[in-house]
């Protein structure tokens, strides 16, 4: 299925990105690492890549609002998730945490094992990277030095493993979009994601929502995000079951559209499953 298709996935080699990416599309792809994910979009947008791979949120983190901010205003379409459990290791090529000096990682990496690191090592420096990959590769020439990355990281540059799994929670999982220009087609099995915007007023959002109710439509995440246009105006990010097709789901849609200043269906694609490691 994934035969001549052209991934763009938020790098470098070695990402979690890039490992949702290889677990959504396999070998038969072309691989293709940005520097940003508005590169990533860009890419899919100009035809250099065929499909496009970025996170969207972290169970314990919460949201990139980078990849909700493109959302809105790109004419991309989301056709597929994977949801990506996220094993943080300690990798370097001392032997003893008493030497390690510094620690590389990116501040969500650092953010998700920030427990353990103020345990461990108290007294090391720490210090920002753009990708964990990159913190890997750091400290392949620099003594004393650790990075926070996962196992594809360090298979990669072939650094050891000197902890294993250092988390602060025993269940840490990231959800990654595909998109791609085409809508996907219904698979029985989907989930749909849309964007609105209403007036602001009392009871406004219940409004908003009480249609999805009538229908027993179920909703499995609503967020909300400054609009950027005007202070205080906001954009309501909503994920429920279904494909935008079904019949219920269509009329709710309807009702909605009529309701609201603003509403975009992101895409409607397969719901994603928990990846095994």
């Amino acid at each position: 299925m994934a035969s001549h298709l052209n991934i763009s996935y938020l790098g470098p080699q070695a990402t979690f990105t890039h490992q949702a990416a290889w677990r959504a599309f396999g070998e038969g792809a072309g691989y293709i690492p940005a520097e940003t994910i508005d590169d990533v979009f860009t890419a899919v947008q100009v035809g250099e890549a065929h499909r496009g791979v970025v996170p969207v949120e972290n169970s314990n983190e919460g949201v990139v609002t980078s990849t909700m901010d493109l959302l809105v205003d790109s004419t991309l379409v989301i056709t597929g998730e994977v949801i990506l459990p996220v094993r943080l290791m300690l990798l370097s090529r001392e032997n003893d945490l008493r030497e390690i000096l510094t620690v590389y990682s990116h501040p969500q990496a650092f953010a998700q094992c920030r427990r353990w690191l103020h345990e461990n090592l108290r007294g090391s420096a720490f210090i920002d990277t753009r990708s964990t990959a990159e913190a890997a590769s750091l400290c392949l020439s620099r003594d004393g030095t650790a990075a926070v990355a996962g196992a594809m990281a360090s298979q990669l540059y072939e650094i050891p493993t000197l902890v294993e799994n250092i988390g602060d929670w025993e269940e840490n999982l990231t959800r990654f979009l595909v998109f791609s220009t085409h809508p996907a087609a219904p698979s029985g099995n989907d989930k749909t994601s849309l964007v609105f915007s209403i007036k602001d007023k009392v009871g406004a959002l219940y409004e908003i929502l009480k249609p999805f109710g009538e229908t027993g439509i179920n909703l499995t995440k609503i967020e909300s995000r400054p609009s950027k246009k005007k202070a205080w105006d906001y954009v309501f990010f909503i994920d429920l079951e279904g494909h935008k097709d079904d019949p219920a789901v269509r009329d709710a849609l309807r009702s909605l559209d009529k309701m609201c200043m603003f509403m975009k269906v992101l895409g409607s694609y397969p719901k994603g499953k928990v990846e095994d490691e």
